[in-house]
């Protein structure tokens, strides 16, 4: 292979790619729905008032949706 090539099996070229890069919403917005929801034991429908009293314009939905898909992965790091 030529001086200054590399095929894409390279280990340097794969990058981890961010598991919020589908979502509208900031990542840290969904992680501080997760802290809200869980942390401080509150409802969907609380966190989404806290939020909304804030300025973030969230749904109850997103917050579920959210912490399913992401509860996993914070509960991880935590650890």
């Amino acid at each position: 292979m030529p001086e200054g090539v590399r095929g894409l099996s390279q280990p340097d070229q794969i990058t981890k790619r961010s598991a919020f890069r589908y979502f509208i919403t900031p990542p840290e917005i969904i992680r501080l729905a997760g802290v809200l929801y869980v942390g401080f034991t509150l409802s969907q429908r609380n966190v989404e008032d806290l939020l909304h009293e804030r300025g973030v314009d969230i749904g109850h939905g997103p917050v579920r949706f959210g912490w399913k898909r992401f509860g996993p992965m914070f509960a991880a790091k935590i650890r």
